[in-house]
């Protein structure tokens, strides 16, 4: 249904719980080089269960590779505390990729700012919290975008 992409993940139970959710909605989990874990750590396995050999798992050595073989008319978004709209304002389609960044850092700012209106954040109430767990952030917006396909699960 979606492409989940996680861009230089760093922790291992954050990819697991991403596999559990492109299982979930019959989704696609991108994993963008480099990895701060090994696809054989437990951790992985563990957060992802006996669910994890079941999860389309795509890795690749960088970004730009990923875009090339999505297409030219691949629709990506990009999630990041930096943008301004909100993933409650977009309209979603089948098949759009929804980009995170690592969880110390996030996106580059560089990609962040040059994404324009595709670049996202969830709404947060002011002076609460920095940012979101990536894990919990991947599934309010991946679940948005499901919501908004009506599936008839």
């Amino acid at each position: 249904m979606f492409h989940l992409v996680m861009v230089a993940p760093e922790i291992p139970h954050n990819a697991g719980a991403a596999g559990r959710l492109a299982l979930a909605t019959g989704s696609v989990l991108h994993l963008v080089k480099p990895l701060g874990f090994s696809l054989e750590d437990k951790y992985v396995r563990r957060t992802g269960l006996d669910y994890w050999q079941d999860v389309d798992v795509r890795v690749w050595e960088s970004f730009a590779d990923l875009q090339a073989a999505a297409g030219e008319g691949a629709r990506f978004w990009y999630l990041s505390t930096k943008a301004t709209r909100s993933p409650w304002t977009t309209a979603f389609q089948a098949g759009d990729y929804l980009v995170f960044g690592c969880e110390t850092k996030g996106l580059p700012e560089e990609i962040v700012y040059a994404a324009g209106d595709s670049a996202l954040h969830i709404p947060m109430k002011p002076d609460s919290t920095r940012s979101l767990n990536l894990s919990t952030a991947i599934a309010i917006t991946l679940y948005e975008a499901v919501r908004q396909q009506e599936p008839e699960w």
